[in-house]
């Protein structure tokens, strides 16, 4: 595929699902598991950041290691669980997929056994060329080496590709395959981080669709 066609890949957490609460209070139980302060929503989205154990490191006030991530990432995904029937689309999600005339994926860095079967409960799966999520047992790492992966099972130049995410770790992935990303500012991430990157930033995923279509076209 060639720039000429452009590819739409879609992040999941924090962009097409609404679960940012759920991430936050999930987070909270990690945190208070050790005794740890809470955050609030607006905290975290200052915060966040992948790797997610330097993120916990930073909240917690001492370090992180492997098996103690390994660990929390546990308790995390648990009480994620919990709560994830609660969760809905972006208020526009649906809308925003279909004004794409192009191809489009979904990359998550969720794992892929519970991705996959959850994009088709929300009635997905049809809108995408394919669904990614992690094989790995524990989480939490950068999506670079993921996007690769994931357009190389495509068989997409990176050239081709934008991505919508909520992270500048999206961002990072796109600029890592030589393609561009477009950030949403209704996720994780605090806008002013978003703004401050550089990036085209949207506070809908319908304008981010939209600017996804400018940016391709530009790089062309």
């Amino acid at each position: 595929m060639t720039s000429a066609h452009p590819h739409l890949v879609w992040d999941w957490n924090g962009t097409l699902l609404n679960d940012l609460s759920l991430v936050v209070s999930a987070t909270n139980v990690v945190f208070t598991s050790l005794g740890g302060p809470t955050v609030t929503l607006d905290e975290h989205r200052v915060r966040f950041r992948r790797p997610i154990a330097e993120y916990y490191a930073d909240v917690l006030g001492q370090a992180v290691d492997d098996d103690e991530f390994g660990r929390l990432d546990k308790i995390f995904h648990d009480a994620y669980r919990t709560g994830l029937t609660t969760c809905e689309l972006a208020a526009d999600a649906r809308a925003a997929m279909a004004s794409w005339s192009g191809t489009q994926s979904l990359l998550s860095m969720w794992f892929h056994e519970e991705l996959v079967p959850t994009v088709h409960t929300y009635g997905l799966t049809s809108h995408f060329t394919r669904v990614d999520g992690l094989r790995a047992t524990v989480g939490g790492g950068h999506k670079a080496e993921s996007l690769q992966l994931h357009l190389a099972e495509l068989g997409v130049d990176g050239a081709s590709v934008v991505l919508i995410g909520d992270s500048i770790d999206d961002a990072d992935a796109a600029l890592a395959v030589g393609g561009r990303a477009v950030l949403y500012t209704g996720g994780f991430t605090d806008p002013g981080r978003l703004r401050a990157s550089g990036h085209p930033v949207a506070d809908t995923l319908s304008d981010a669709v939209a600017l996804a279509r400018e940016v391709s076209f530009a790089g062309r």
